[in-house]
């Protein structure tokens, strides 16, 4: 490691400048893996961010990265350390979902996306806290910029981890707003794909039709490397492979971004401050070259997104865990009112759920198709709260999720007590690439930063 590198500890890099100094061979996977685990050292006590961690299961991985990278044989996220929701399959650590039942828990397998970062030769630093089966139950784990403050559920563990530096990227999943509400309380990168372009195998189910998998990072670039590792590739996923090597639905071509302002459903339920943030973020986009803004009002459907949602998430958390239920072995009072909840739930009110889904979603595919690349809302209603019991303002996250369309959180606004919060953009179902195109034009021309890397204060 040269003198110039030694100014910055190597867990403050993102995973893309981490790469650059590796494949220079200016550093070694195994000094970036040691500075990750004593980021870890210093932090965790406060943050809870971890579930499982090995320090001589990290570092050995770190040296078989080491002996590919001196072989010139090594993957594109060869010894870059990240960290995995403790809802996906680990071969060689537990697979606990936040739940007692499970604890010690090991599959034996790693999940899809799993086996795609060790095929890249990634360092699995260990296994990030979750709330109980990824539901929203607040878990232990604080907000590294403030330790009274709540840092957003489910991936509560991998958006606190990148935020302070432990990791700098990791895996999360959202069913509603579990990773954009997560990165934006943190101060993070999130990035939740079009949903079915990141596999779901052997990892915990909770809804068939709104699970997500998704990322978090401290850098544009870094969402789009991690994405692209571990999304479906080829021509055995024709829609997937058709639209994403689409041109005309990657590229915005010749003409102006197409931007459009969203005041949604939930508008009043977020603080004065928040909202005056995103007029004025409106604002400030208004003077970017190459993009048009204008205001944009969703038809009057999208105000029972809400509704449609709670009764296709309730009747599968009460199909899926009502074994639990009847053994009373669930831990967190939420659970339990969420089952019982969905145990009221008929079949014909699921299925005209189902097909209100279905319909939201053509509804907002027509409107991006026809009007906008790029809609902007808020992320949150707000900075976090304080208590970590405490519980989430009313936000626009799930809609989103609901019509499984692409959406990341940028993070931009700072609230009164300082605290950071974020406004998400998204785009059109599988207009993935689309959408990280947009962000990197902010960033060409200031209006994000090419990194969050200046440390969290972990005040109280």
């Amino acid at each position: 490691m040269n003198a110039q590198t030694e100014m910055k500890q190597l867990s403050e890099y993102t995973a893309t400048q981490l790469i650059d100094l590796l494949q220079a061979r200016e550093v070694s996977a195994t000094e970036i893996t040691r500075s990750c685990l004593d980021s870890v050292a210093q932090h965790e006590a406060d943050i809870h961010a971890w579930t499982y961690l090995s320090p001589e299961l990290a570092l050995k991985q770190a040296e078989e990265a080491d002996r590919k990278l001196a072989s010139g044989q090594g993957g594109k996220l060869c010894g870059v350390p990240i960290g995995v929701k403790d809802i996906f399959n680990t071969a060689d650590m537990p697979t606990q979902m936040g739940s007692p039942i499970w604890k010690d828990f090991t599959p034996g397998n790693d999940a899809r996306v799993v086996h795609y970062l060790r095929m890249a030769d990634a360092v699995i630093l260990g296994k990030t806290v979750t709330a109980e089966f990824a539901v929203h139950a607040p878990g232990p784990t604080c907000n590294p910029h403030h330790l009274d403050y709540i840092p957003g559920t489910s991936s509560s563990g991998s958006a606190a981890a990148t935020a302070a530096h432990m990791v700098p990227m990791a895996l999360g999943t959202q069913t509603a707003g579990s990773i954009i509400r997560p990165a934006s309380y943190c101060g993070v990168y999130g990035f939740k794909p079009s949903f079915g372009l990141v596999p779901r195998t052997a990892m915990l189910k909770t809804t068939d039709s709104l699970d997500s998998v998704g990322v978090f990072a401290r850098c544009v670039d870094d969402l789009a490397l991690l994405f692209d590792t571990i999304r479906v590739h080829g021509i055995d996923f024709p829609i997937a492979h058709a639209i994403l090597n689409d041109p005309a639905r990657q590229t915005r071509g010749e003409r102006p971004w197409r931007v459009g302002l969203l005041r949604g459903p939930k508008w009043d339920c977020a603080e004065d401050y928040a909202q005056q943030a995103l007029l004025d973020f409106g604002s400030r986009l208004s003077t970017v070259p190459e993009l048009e803004i204008e205001d944009v009002v969703l038809p009057a459907s999208f105000q029972d997104a809400h509704e449609i949602h709670t009764t296709i998430y309730d009747r599968s958390l009460a199909y899926y865990f009502k074994e639990e239920f009847v053994a009373q072995t669930l831990v967190s009072s939420i659970m339990y009112d969420i089952v019982q909840r969905g145990n009221q739930v008929t079949l014909e009110q699921y299925q005209q759920a189902f097909a209100a889904q279905t319909a939201l979603a053509h509804e907002l595919d027509d409107i991006l198709k026809q009007r906008y690349d790029i809609i902007i809302d808020l992320s949150t209603g707000g900075e976090a709260l304080k208590g970590l019991d405490s519980c989430d303002r009313p936000d626009n996250c799930l809609i989103w999720t609901l019509c499984g369309v692409p959406t990341m959180n940028l993070p931009v606004f700072t609230g009164p007590t300082q605290l950071p919060f974020g406004a998400q953009i998204y785009a059109r179902r599988y207009n993935d690439y689309l959408l990280l195109d947009f962000a990197r034009h902010l960033q060409a021309h200031g209006v994000i930063g090419s990194d969050t890397n200046p440390a969290p204060t972990f005040r109280r």
